[in-house]
């Protein structure tokens, strides 16, 4: 490689690939962060190049990129200069993973490349992704190999789709700004080629087989598994493929499966529904040993059946961004046994990004006081939940009635659970009730778990009872207690206070006699 300027730039000949790459350099006093160019292998990367007789010359703007984005970069890579070289490679490899993921969901070549080709924005938030997840390599000079730039942005895209689903592709063209979401006020034009491919896979689920006389064989298996027409149709809307996988093939393979793990019949309709995917998996490539992985990682294997009913997609998830997620819960002090029964219990813990939502979730509770490790052995589907949405408004909630961050902390603390309510079809009116009870505040904080009980078909049952006792019992026992156990701990109480009133009596009879 040799660099010579070249009018307002430099000229870089990658010797041995005859490829010329003229790189602008900032006019003076345009961008004073720009003081220097990085040293010469910086700007080679075989992985980028072919060996080729021709000439290529690229032209870069004016300006430098730096890798600062929101997703979280280390501030020390904030001023390492990226080769704009290497900076526009992965930009097309990002592409490149883009188009194929948008391929996998059903999206023809056309409309997956034209796609990535008009969201700009959208790939400089990959390329700012992997510089964020890779900050060590790039500020030691390290390059990222094709196959590790994909298994860095798969994962995120995985999970992007898993949030958005259909309108994953709305997503990615209007990044930064959400997609619209009431199309009534704001229409969003059709996409007649993307359009045309879900009719046409759409009319196969109600076609006539040609050579059978009937509906489609997948077709017919699929309505004997319980299935219904529409339901078929609203898969194939979303997932097109899904109308032309073959009944021997594919389906009928995967259900046995599942049906032979134990997986009850009625529950299939609602896996393929959630995750049409499957289908289209290898069970001996892909299927068995995803599952033998996650056995490894602790699993218990003779609750594949629950687990695949409550979160088909876990067997669709690549080993990389299952590896992230155990990764963060390992730095958390969670043991392998305890990951294995968290995969168990709530398998969509790996959906969850480790920096957009594991990371600041923990962060955001341990504010709290709350041991981050139990709290997520004990209740996962906390990290799932969005901090400014969900978290925050529940702890304002708690704040303005009173209680310090500290009774807070105390209480999530001992009722996993409580920040997974819902403020007005649940908090709000259970609070309420329980400011007719005559108990002091500081009851919840003992028994947090009062949230977690019906208010109409349990709580203001129990304490209708309790009323009409005229005794009065813990919080703790009011609810917890079975029916049985909860009579018996009235008839205590009512007992122990006529004893008390007997010897009340008693006393001041005997205190009336001695004073006569």
């Amino acid at each position: 490689m040799c660099i010579s300027p070249r009018g307002n730039g430099l000229e870089v000949v990658l010797m041995g690939h005859l490829e010329v790459l003229t790189i602008e350099v900032p006019k003076p006093g345009k961008m004073n962060s720009f003081s220097s160019i990085q040293s010469p292998q910086h700007f080679c990367s075989s992985r980028f190049f072919s060996h080729t007789t021709t000439r290529t010359q690229l032209s870069f703007p004016a300006k430098v990129f730096f890798c600062q984005a929101k997703s979280g970069v280390h501030a020390s890579l904030n001023t390492k200069l990226v080769s704009p070289t290497l900076l526009a490679a992965e930009k097309e490899e990002a592409k490149a993973v883009l188009t194929l993921f948008l391929k996998k969901q059903g999206l023809s070549n056309a409309i997956a490349a034209r796609t990535s080709k008009k969201s700009d924005l959208f790939i400089d938030h990959l390329v700012s992704k992997l510089h964020s997840k890779h900050k060590s390599w790039y500020l030691s000079g390290r390059e990222l190999t094709t196959l590790e730039i994909r298994d860095a942005l798969n994962p995120y895209l995985e999970s992007l789709f898993e949030e958005h689903g259909d309108i994953l592709v709305d997503v990615v063209e209007n990044y930064p700004n959400p997609p619209v979401k009431d199309k009534s006020s704001v229409p969003i034009p059709p996409n007649p080629v993307l359009d045309s491919k879900k009719l046409k896979a759409m009319s196969r689920v109600s076609e006539i087989d040609p050579d059978g006389g009937n509906l489609r064989p997948h077709i017919v298996y699929l309505l004997e598994l319980g299935m219904n027409i529409e339901q078929i149709r609203s898969i194939t809307r979303r997932f097109p493929s899904f109308a032309y996988y073959s009944l021997e093939g594919k389906i009928k393979p995967v259900v046995e499966f599942f049906l032979e793990l134990g997986v009850p019949k009625e529950n299939i309709p609602t896996i393929l529904t959630k995750r049409p995917q499957l289908c289209g998996i290898s069970l001996s490539e892909n299927l068995k040993p995803t599952m033998k992985f996650f056995e490894s990682l602790g699993v218990d294997k003779n609750q594949w059946p629950k687990v695949i009913y409550r979160f088909p997609a876990l067997l669709t998830y690549s080993r990389p961004k299952v590896m992230e997620s155990i990764d963060f819960l390992l730095e958390l002090g969670l043991s392998e046994e305890s990951i294995g029964k968290i995969l168990t219990r709530c398998p969509n813990i790996v959906s969850y990004s480790v920096e957009d939502n594991l990371r600041p979730t923990a962060k955001y509770f341990r504010s709290l006081g709350v041991d981050v490790g139990i709290l997520l052995f004990r209740c996962p589907q906390n990290f799932g939940l969005s901090i400014e949405t969900n978290l925050k408004p529940v702890t304002e909630f708690f704040l303005e009635r009173g209680y310090t961050l500290e009774e807070i902390g105390t209480m999530i603390s001992r009722y996993g659970a409580l920040y997974t309510f819902s403020l007005t079809e649940n908090l709000i009116s259970k609070w309420d009730f329980f400011l007719t009870t005559g108990y002091p505040k500081s009851e919840l904080v003992k028994f947090p778990q009062y949230f977690g009980y019906s208010l109409e078909e349990r709580i203001k049952p129990r304490f209708a009872i309790m009323k009409k006792s005229g005794v009065k019992l813990l919080l703790n026992q009011v609810l917890s207690l079975s029916s049985s156990n909860f009579d018996e701990a009235l008839k205590k109480k009512i007992k122990k206070m006529q004893v008390s009133q007997d010897s009340s009596c008693s006393s001041k009879v005997t205190q009336l006699d001695t004073e006569n």
